[in-house]
């Protein structure tokens, strides 16, 4: 049994880690702004309200509790931020970077993850699966936010010889009552119209909660040895069609009227400038990229966990 902080535990994503790992035995300490019922009954589950700037309550965490393991998801969008990412989240998570990994070395942290996005990435130029050792070009303001965490993690944790350390990079998730990232990748960001690109044989990579619960659930058990320490893409096991989002959400959920496209691209002067939307909207979706059917390869990851959910599935 180990003893596990997980910050931004009560979000979206943090409810679902937190449920994964107290069935398999692990005492959990939830740290987040405000506390949810969706584990509150639960034995060997406590809660902590601490914003993520707040270093002294997260210094009390620490105090209070001997813990092992670290799983780091506050300042996440999709868990407990919303989708348009401005200057004030970006303020919040850099303050939770100065501190959170030194209060974890300090106490001798065994394993510590850090959530990061797939946004990271340079937008590939061809179909190849995107490795952890590709291009960085961060475009929108929460994958520079992701990445400077990762700097800030980089920094601290190199000074220690002991704690194995993974940064997990996520694309937009989806489960089977949260679709606002299914929707997104079928809504045009202009008119927010629904529509499909002639029959939808195009697809996006995206992940399924419940394989983030199990990689994480998998790397704390897992991982021994600095060997462990580095970059995972956690993703599904294949993409997502856009003809699969359609029949998902007609089936399952409410959808209106889906018009049928010819052909994708963006305006000349969209690719030329870009949109302002694009750099503070999570969701954003780029038209200039929309059937390229590009992948992250989780090769390294799927050696912790099989990923095996999918929308197929999804609960």
């Amino acid at each position: 049994m180990a003893t596990i902080l997980v910050t931004g535990g009560c979000g979206r994503i943090g409810e679902k880690v937190c449920s994964g790992l107290l069935k398999k035995g692990n005492i959990v300490i939830a740290a987040d702004r405000e506390a949810t019922a969706y584990n509150a009954e639960k034995e060997n589950y406590f809660f902590r309200a601490a914003a993520p700037n707040e270093k002294s309550k997260y210094a009390e965490i620490f105090e209070e509790f001997q813990i092992d393991y670290v799983v780091h998801l506050a300042c996440t969008v999709d868990n407990d931020l919303g989708p348009e990412v401005g200057k004030d989240e970006m303020e919040l998570s850099a303050a939770c970077d100065k501190f959170i990994y030194k209060l974890a070395i300090g106490k001798e942290i065994q394993k510590f993850i850090l959530c990061s996005t797939t946004q990271v990435y340079k937008t590939p130029e061809n179909r190849e699966p995107v490795r952890e050792d590709d291009a960085l070009k961060p475009v929108s303001n929460y994958a520079k936010m992701k990445l400077a965490a990762e700097g800030a993690f980089y920094e601290d944790v190199r000074r220690t010889k002991t704690m194995v350390c993974c940064v997990m990079r996520i694309p937009p998730v989806y489960s089977f009552d949260f679709t606002d990232n299914l929707v997104s990748r079928i809504t045009d960001p202009k008119d927010k119209s629904l529509f499909v690109f002639r029959t939808g044989e195009y697809g996006f990579h995206l992940c399924c909660i419940h394989n983030i619960s199990d990689f994480v659930i998998g790397f704390l058990r897992q991982a021994e040895g600095l060997t462990y320490t580095g970059v995972y893409n956690v993703a599904d096991a294949g993409l997502i069609m856009a003809s699969e989002i359609i029949t998902f959400m007609r089936e399952n959920h409410r959808l209106g009227v889906v018009v049928q496209r010819s052909s994708a691209g963006a305006s000349l002067k969209d690719r030329l400038f870009g949109n302002a939307a694009e750099k503070t909207n999570y969701r954003y979706l780029d038209m200039a990229t929309l059937d390229k059917n590009f992948m992250f390869d989780t090769t390294k990851a799927s050696r912790i966990c099989p990923f095996r959910w999918n929308l197929m599935n999804t609960k």
